[in-house]
């Protein structure tokens, strides 16, 4: 399904934290001069983590706050996305104290891989299906102002 508009700026934050998960996940290939080594994986999640996911997150919330109350199914999966924002904060704000850091950045990678392909799998054509054009283009302004 092609993306609409309002949501490519989203989709496109989510490219690049989708490398940064296959990144953390044990056995990953190495990719394009990013950290190989785990101390260097956990210094560059914190980064991501700290310089485009928390406003990423925030601007999320800030549409599914719009568009909860449209549709029962939607308000299901946003009520999922929303508690695991809280745990991929969890998973973050706690890397620096984990005396596995390997299990750790590989369970947060497989936790923030799987929560991206469920929003743009499920979360974004919901959206799509079921939030008219005006909707949309509040979306659009809404995410704009971030």
């Amino acid at each position: 399904m092609k993306r609409h508009p309002a949501l490519i700026p989203l989709s496109r934050e989510h490219h690049e934290t989708l490398i940064l998960a296959r990144l953390l996940q044990k056995g990953a290939p190495e990719y394009k001069g990013l950290p190989a080594d785990d101390r260097g994986k956990a210094d560059y999640a914190n980064d991501h983590y700290k310089n485009e996911l928390i406003q990423h997150f925030r601007n999320e919330e800030s549409i599914l706050l719009l568009i909860k109350g449209l549709n029962s199914d939607m308000d299901i999966l946003i009520q999922d996305i929303m508690d695991e924002h809280q745990q991929l904060h969890q998973y973050f704000q706690t890397i620096s104290d984990q005396d596995e850091l390997s299990n750790h950045l590989d369970r947060l990678g497989k936790v923030l891989e799987a929560h991206v392909r469920k929003e743009e799998r499920q979360l974004f054509p919901l959206i799509q299906d079921h939030c008219g054009e005006e909707t949309l283009k509040l979306i659009k302004r809404t995410l704009s102002y971030h």
